[in-house]
């Protein structure tokens, strides 16, 4: 088709005109200098807030690197690829975020000849991370949901309230596999399943994408599997583990999910670091998956090539190389592209022709986001937006109420009635303080610390709110007996004598999640061992001592060992950081008004001090008699959480005894509610495979689906098996589906499978590609009238 350029507009600008023209002609147009430019970002504090001497860093080592308004012109002149955090970083209203986004537009656009706007970016870990917006439970919590519609309706909410305010990609989500429960960040993760990961990570990129937000997937690849799960510690993991563990759910969140953006892992690799990785950030990430998106750093890791990996001289040598490996766009600030790549570029030691790659990549997003259409780079209205309005509540709530895992009811003692008139000691540090119900990257952790003047900047009821709503003829009394963290024991004896004067106890343990150090869970709170917090621990007994039944629950970013105090618990619920309506979740478990079917999506450890391994492991990895002594087993497992009423899993039958090696099985699995109650119950469906060339997982999720059961009913979950499933990396390091064996398993956790069919694989061993079937879908037909 041939096209007449119209009157007065560049090419670029017209929409017209096929994205790759309009593309091609704006980059053949523009210098080296406005080339580079385009790679580059600012971070700009626009608050009043921020000219008050705040404390603390929101990313690591800011205060070594960050410019805040010195010489913007300088910085934006030519243009400039992101605008950082402009309402994350210090609180502002949407009106002055609005503005103050509006402004640096304005200036970006005026300060570059071809008037290119900026992508603005936003950290959206737990919904919208800015003053005022409602901050969702964590991933992990979405994780423990093992609902992906619900986490795609929840993600779509997050950016419909990014582009009403004028941001055009989002930094979330986080699909680092657990692999290490002491590493700080556990609670921004989706668990320590790949496949779960991939599922509920691009149910997330998808309604990010869906409502027009660039998602950036982290961090791309290694980050979670550091040494003693040490933030930024290097990462020893053989090509195997990071092909069958470590990658499968960026692969899914690309092919399924659709994300646009990747951005690298802080570590190094085998010794090198991710940000000069080509093999990772270009072999695997484009020419094998087929990415055409944009790599972006993870904040300042260009000049920590210098700095803190010591593989560049200095820090235009390390935006040399970063280049080379496939960075695309620097991030939060320009420090080694800019002004020291164009001299780099011009004495002939980088090929002008890479930083073409990476500009285009850039130019595509903006021209997709609209920015080169001549509308407004703000949205009309975008100051009045109401980021904590009854949509995203009703989300939060059925989020956390989804994701809170009942553990533990030997006795029945839950539910409470509603109406119980009962002597209740509400204990423990959790139970009063509204920031312990939220993640790292919730903004009033995240940033408000920084800010004590400005509160919460929205209503959040603490636990002990909602329960005196949720319990109003109760006689509740409340002693906190210990702190999160810290060693004083002072108040223990109080909360030991209330616990022993009540009828029951509610013991509320866990987490404050904060930054570098200032919580006991988020970025760079890495654990020593995963005993509980402080002197929580010696709480927890004190209580229990007294012989009053106790309800424990942990409200935490990761998985602690309380296996013992559980055991001798009347209850317990695990609860991963729920949220701004988390109160209420917790509360209508207890009372039973919701009935609970989270699921965890980590272990709970069996032992505070032995090296914590996850549910997926060989043989020897689980507990070995005769062998070690040390015994890795959890106190619950993979999957695990009960409900008021009883399931019991009746059959698992298959379409075929012989699938081919290129084909696919149907799974059939049949349950029945032998309860009284309304419930969902999470199906888990695992796969064994009992002989193969390499030492495989006893079993690993293949397939999951939440099925409604009323009282009496009977269901069956229909699951399509590709056989790509039951794949894996051999000795010569490439994807196959061999002959032979494989052990389909049901059940309502990794340890408690207990139906079993067998099929048998046949064929020729196939060679996986680009074309891997990555899901198993489940449907389930309608019940009989």
């Amino acid at each position: 088709m041939t096209f007449v350029d119209a009157p007065g507009i560049a090419p670029w600008r017209d929409a017209e005109r096929p994205l790759d023209e309009r593309v091609e002609a704006l980059l053949a147009e523009m210098t080296l200098e406005e080339k580079v430019a385009q790679l580059g970002s600012v971070w700009v504090d626009i608050s009043t807030a921020g000219s008050q001497a705040a404390s603390g860093n929101v990313a690591p080592l800011q205060d070594l690197f960050m410019k805040d308004g010195a010489n913007l012109d300088d910085r934006i002149r030519g243009g400039v690829g992101h605008l950082t955090r402009v309402y994350g970083t210090a609180p502002v209203s949407p009106a002055e975020g609005a503005a103050g986004l509006r402004s640096l537009q304005e200036q970006v656009v005026a300060a570059n000849r071809l008037g290119i706007p900026a992508i603005a970016h936003e950290e959206c870990l737990t919904g919208f991370a800015t003053y005022g917006a409602t901050a969702y439970p964590t991933p992990l919590a979405w994780a423990a949901t093992f609902d992906p519609a619900l986490v795609e309706r929840m993600a779509r909410a997050i950016g419909d309230d990014l582009r009403a305010v004028g941001v055009h990609q989002g930094l979330s989500p986080v699909l680092d596999v657990v692999r290490d429960y002491r590493w700080g960040r556990v609670e921004e993760t989706l668990g320590e399943d790949p496949y779960l990961v991939g599922q509920i990570g691009a149910a997330y990129v998808h309604g990010l994408e869906k409502a027009g937000i660039i998602a950036t997937l982290k961090h791309f690849a290694g980050y979670a599997a550091s040494r003693a799960g040490r933030n930024h510690a290097p990462v020893s993991i053989g090509p195997r583990e990071m092909a069958d563990v470590i990658l499968p759910p960026f692969e899914t969140a690309i092919r399924e999910g659709g994300a646009r953006s990747v951005m690298n892992s802080y570590t190094d690799v085998d010794g090198v670091p991710v940000a000069a990785n080509a093999d990772l950030l270009r072999r695997v990430l484009r020419d094998e998956w087929g990415f055409d998106g944009t790599v972006v750093a993870d904040y300042w890791a260009v000049p920590f090539l210098a700095m803190n990996h010591h593989v560049a001289e200095d820090e235009a040598h390390a935006g040399v190389i970063a280049l080379r490996a496939g960075i695309d766009v620097e991030l939060p600030e320009t420090v080694g592209y800019g002004e020291r790549l164009v001299e780099r570029v011009r004495a002939g030691q980088v090929p002008e022709s890479l930083v073409d790659e990476a500009v285009r990549r850039v130019l595509v997003q903006k021209i997709e986001l609209g920015l080169l259409d001549g509308g407004p780079l703000v949205p009309e209205g975008a100051g009045d937006v109401d980021l904590d309005g009854p949509r995203n509540r009703d989300l939060a709530r059925t989020v956390a109420e989804r994701s809170v895992v009942l553990l533990s009811n030997p006795a029945g003692v839950l539910p409470l009635a509603a109406g119980t008139s009962a002597r209740i000691a509400v204990v423990g540090p959790c139970a009063d303080d509204p920031q312990t119900l939220l993640g790292c990257y919730a903004f009033p952790n995240h940033v408000l610390d920084r800010f004590p003047d400005h509160g919460m900047g929205l209503p959040i009821a603490p636990v002990l709110d909602g329960l005196r709503a949720e319990f109003p003829a109760a006689d509740l009394r409340f002693a906190r007996g210990a702190d999160v963290s810290g060693d004083d024991t002072s108040g223990i004896a109080e909360a030991a004598a209330l616990a022993a004067e009540s009828d029951l106890v509610l013991l509320f343990v866990g987490d404050r999640a904060g930054l570098f150090g200032n919580g006991t869970s988020g970025e760079g709170c890495d654990a020593a061992h995963l005993g509980l917090p402080g002197v929580q621990s010696e709480l927890a007994e004190a209580v229990l001592a007294t012989g009053t039944p106790v309800v424990l629950v942990v409200v935490s970013g990761r998985p602690y060992a309380v296996g013992p105090y559980a055991g001798r618990a009347a209850a317990a619920l695990q609860a991963f950081l729920p949220g701004v309506e988390g109160s209420a979740a917790i509360a209508g478990v207890l009372s039973g008004r919701v009935e609970p079917s989270g699921r965890l999506p980590v272990q709970i450890p069996g032992s505070p001090f032995v090296n914590p391994s996850t549910y997926l492991q060989p043989p020897l990895g689980l507990r070995t008699d005769g062998i070690s002594v040390s015994d890795p087993t959890p106190a619950f497992p993979f999957g695990h959480g009960l409900s008021y009423t009883t399931v019991r899993y009746d059959a698992l039958t298959t379409s075929v005894e012989r699938c081919p090696t290129d084909g696919a099985v149907e799974a059939r699995v049949t349950v029945t509610n032998t309860g009284p109650r309304v419930t969902e119950e999470v199906v888990q469906l695992y796969a064994t495979d009992p002989v193969a060339l390499v030492a495989r997982p006893v079993a690993q999720l293949v397939g999951f689906a939440r099925v409604p059961l009323a009282p009496g009913e009977t269901r069956e979950v229909v699951f399509d098996v590709p056989a790509d499933a039951f794949s894996y990396t051999g000795p010569d390091l490439r994807r196959i589906v061999e002959p032979g064996v494989i052990a389909l398993t049901a059940g309502p956790s990794a340890d408690d499978r207990p139906l079993r069919a067998e099929i048998r694989l046949t064929g020729d061993t196939v060679v996986l590609g680009r074309a891997r079937r990555l899901t198993t879908h489940a449907r389930m037909p309608e019940p009989a009238s």
